[in-house]
């Protein structure tokens, strides 16, 4: 199994195609009520669907790993987008960023290297033993 899609939800496509697209995904799919992107590295996609229902105030939290987070936000910075959360190393041993789409949803630009696969609490492993 390979998870390669996620879909959020909005009330305004037109902002949310620009915030997308300022984050660096590519834009392979433009409708009035859909979007699809490709995520920059692998062959993940991410979509946007136009709703009219309320948005519920999500629970989820959309992840983007950048292996240079401080430059990547740096970017995102001059490029006019507010983060919530600035570079932080967390105690998971992640370093995370954070932000809101036009919609609300809650965006986590991070870089946790080896540690997002193999924590040293990852079950099983050694270092989780001692």
């Amino acid at each position: 199994m390979n998870l390669n899609q996620i879909t959020v939800a909005t009330h305004d496509m037109s902002q949310s195609v620009a915030f997308y697209q300022k984050l660096g995904l590519e834009l392979i799919v433009d409708t009035p009520h859909y979007t699809r992107f490709v995520v920059p590295e692998g062959q993940a996609t991410f979509s946007v669907s136009l709703t009219e229902e309320p948005i519920q105030s999500p629970n989820t939290t959309i992840y983007f790993e950048c292996e240079n987070l401080d430059a990547k936000v740096a970017e995102l910075l001059a490029k006019g987008l507010e983060f919530s959360e600035l570079p932080v190393d967390k105690q998971w041993l992640w370093r995370e960023a954070h932000l809101l789409d036009p919609a609300g949803n809650i965006i986590c630009l991070y870089y946790a290297g080896e540690n997002r696969l193999n924590p040293p609490w990852r079950v099983g492993s050694e270092k989780q033993k001692k």
